[in-house]
């Protein structure tokens, strides 16, 4: 409806009527802008939601009479405001300038202004046209979301503003390069869990800073053993297998040896679960300890499983034996090759 739209009062529509028979708005003569020399108006006044908007209209000493519209409604007749709204106020009125100033703009305001004049019995008039720009604004964006690995998914980020915001987003990883999606809508296709994390949606215009919103995107995968890491340890000394395991949920783990599970508080055993981590401590580790052992990892999505093993110092030295007959061999053989030339 645009300032003052609403505000008339009853008794003022003769007034109106006469002063646009008169000379504001005369019936045939086209409102335009350059007429002449004067009155002559701004170029289009651009400003942001909530600023102030000054309308400035030059004239010269042949003016009369002038005033300021809002299309057909009357803001001010020279010194006389016929708009009821506060934020309308006069600030000039001399024989150069007639301006006004409208206060905490909004959007409803948009639009053309007139300055009209009568120098003379000839009216004349000049046209101005308010942008009245709007910061970025999301309105709406997807929830966070969790997901099985290999399903799609698809995000929106609605965002409004004047001028149209430019959605992007982009997902918030150090692997990540670029913008995923320059568009309101992300769509993931065959999502995998290098994909999940964090994305970033952000808006904007060049009215105000971009304003972002995130969502979480949580890919659920089944368990798989990273690491499953045995020892040697002699009989009487404390020894600890480890079995690290990523999952999404975190995976739960379970020991076994021979079939048998091994709970904690068996004497002498314990077992100590992380969310990523698993350790099967011997604090008094006896023969009958050494062997195989299983490390099972599951979530609601699958299980997997390793096998440990648990022996003693009997297999360190073998292991090391063996290293040190092989370097033996390596350093026996020049002494060979310098036989068999000094035979020849």
């Amino acid at each position: 409806m645009g300032v003052c739209g609403y505000l008339f009062l009853p008794w003022k529509c003769l007034v109106v009527v006469s002063l646009r028979l008169l000379f504001l708005v005369p019936t045939g003569v086209p409102v335009r802008s350059g007429d002449a020399t004067f009155p002559k108006a701004m170029d289009n006044v651009t400003v942001r939601q909530g600023e102030s908007a000054t309308l400035r209209c030059t004239i010269d000493n042949r003016v009369t009479r002038v005033a300021w519209l809002n299309r057909s409604t009357i803001l001010y007749a020279g010194n006389d405001k016929w708009c009821l709204d506060p934020r309308v106020v006069l600030l000039s009125n001399t024989q150069t300038q007639y301006s006004i100033e409208i206060q905490n703009v909004d959007v409803y305001d948009e639009g053309p202004y007139t300055c009209s004049v009568q120098t003379d019995n000839h009216p004349k008039t000049s046209r101005v046209h308010l942008i009245v720009q709007v910061s970025p604004k999301i309105v709406e964006i997807s929830s966070d979301i969790s997901i099985n690995e290999g399903n799609n998914i698809s995000l929106t980020c609605i965002a409004t503003g004047r001028p149209e915001p430019t959605v992007t987003w982009r997902h918030i990883s150090p692997k990540a390069v670029g913008f995923v999606s320059e568009d309101e809508y992300l769509e993931i296709q065959g999502i995998t869990r290098e994909q999940s994390g964090e994305y970033e949606c952000s808006a904007s215009n060049d009215v105000a800073a971009p304003v972002v919103r995130r969502v979480k995107v949580t890919v659920n995968y089944p368990p798989y053993i990273s690491e499953a890491k045995g020892t040697g340890v002699p009989v009487g000394q404390k020894g600890t297998l480890q079995c690290e395991a990523s999952a999404v949920p975190s995976a739960e783990f379970q020991w076994f040896k021979d079939d048998k599970r091994l709970v904690e508080g068996k004497k002498g055993v314990k077992v100590e679960n992380r969310p990523f981590l698993s350790k099967l401590t011997f604090f008094n580790v006896s023969e009958h300890d050494y062997g195989n052992y299983t490390c099972v990892a599951s979530n609601k999505l699958g299980h997997t499983n390793a096998s440990i093993t648990l022996f003693g110092p009997g297999a360190v030295s073998e292991v090391n034996n063996g290293t040190s007959r092989r370097a033996g061999c390596i350093w026996l053989l020049p002494l060979l090759v310098l036989h068999l030339l000094l035979k020849f």
